[in-house]
């Protein structure tokens, strides 16, 4: 039987996609949504950008000793997150519109989130 993450992963990462969500909005991002889920994959974070969607990856990591943030968005998850943006897309009439691809990174060293906000991190190729 597979297990989702447990409690504490799940706290921190609801306090990364806050912390991410805080920082879209300082930009000027709207946020329309947040951990759209659907049977192929999930989104974090849906925003606006002007005119453009970002669906947004957040990954925190807690060790850097193991690798930053950044590093553990995979293929796989983009794809995932590629074919759940679709789905989106299709739902609410955004596929005629611009897309784009973003991730924020957040390493905790020493205690303290250091943020990073990677614009078009990847593409739905």
């Amino acid at each position: 039987m597979r297990r989702g993450p447990g409690r504490l992963a799940q706290a921190h990462g609801a306090s990364g996609e806050d912390a991410a969500a805080a920082h879209l909005e300082r930009l000027g991002y709207s946020i329309l949504d947040r951990n759209f889920r659907t049977r192929l994959g999930e989104i974090d974070i849906v925003a606006r950008e002007g005119a453009t969607t970002v669906f947004v990856e957040v990954k925190r990591r807690e060790d850097p000793g193991h690798g930053t943030a950044a590093e553990f968005v995979s293929a796989a998850k983009m794809r995932k997150v590629v074919n759940a943006a679709r789905l989106y897309a299709a739902k609410h009439g955004l596929t005629d519109g611009l897309i784009r691809f973003d991730v924020i990174a957040i390493d905790v060293i020493d205690g303290r989130e250091q943020l990073r906000h990677h614009r078009g991190a990847f593409d739905a190729r």
